[in-house]
C-alpha cells in the first residue's frame, strides 16, 4: 500500500484524526500492512495484545465469550487500548474471508513518539475523548 494511502486511512481513525499530516506520516511509517487469509484468528480474548488493526479490506467477526457481537469491514479498527497498555485483549477478531490490515505494534508506535513528543500529548486528548463517549453511551440507557 503506498504511503499515502496509509496516512489517509490513518486520518478516519478516531485516535489519529487530530494530528497532522507529518504526525500521521510517521505513525504510518511505523505501521505495516498485513494479508490475512479466510478464518485467520487476528486476536485472541484473554490474551496479551501490543498492536492495533487497521481494516483496509475484507471482513472480520468479533466474539467476546464465543457470542458474536460486532462485524467490522473497511475502515474499521480495534486494538487501539492494547497498543497503549498492552493488556489483555477483551474479544476475539477472526478475518472471514482474506483480508488486508494496517498493523501498527505498540513498540513501533513508541518510536514514533520519540521523535515526535508532541505526538503523545494529541494520542492522550483523543484517547480522553474515546473514553468520555464511552461513558456518555453507557450511562445513557
Amino acid at each position: 500500500m503506498a504511503r499515502t494511502d496509509t496516512v489517509g486511512a490513518l486520518s478516519g481513525v478516531p485516535l489519529f484524526e487530530s494530528l497532522s499530516g507529518r504526525e500521521r506520516s510517521l505513525v504510518a511509517r511505523a505501521a505495516r500492512t498485513v494479508a490475512a487469509g479466510a478464518a485467520e484468528e487476528l486476536v485472541r480474548e484473554g490474551e496479551p495484545g501490543d498492536e492495533f488493526f487497521l481494516i483496509l479490506d475484507g471482513t472480520a467477526t468479533v466474539r467476546r465469550n464465543g457470542r458474536k457481537v460486532a462485524s467490522l469491514g473497511p475502515g474499521d479498527y480495534f486494538g487501539e487500548l492494547a497498543i497503549l497498555d498492552g493488556a489483555r485483549r477483551s474479544a476475539t477478531v477472526v478475518a472471514d474471508g482474506p483480508a488486508t490490515l494496517l498493523v501498527l505494534a505498540g513498540r513501533d508506535l513508541v518510536a514514533a513518539l520519540e521523535e515526535a513528543p508532541g505526538l503523545s500529548a494529541k494520542l492522550l486528548v483523543a484517547m480522553a475523548g474515546r473514553l468520555r463517549e464511552a461513558d456518555r453511551r453507557a450511562f445513557a440507557h
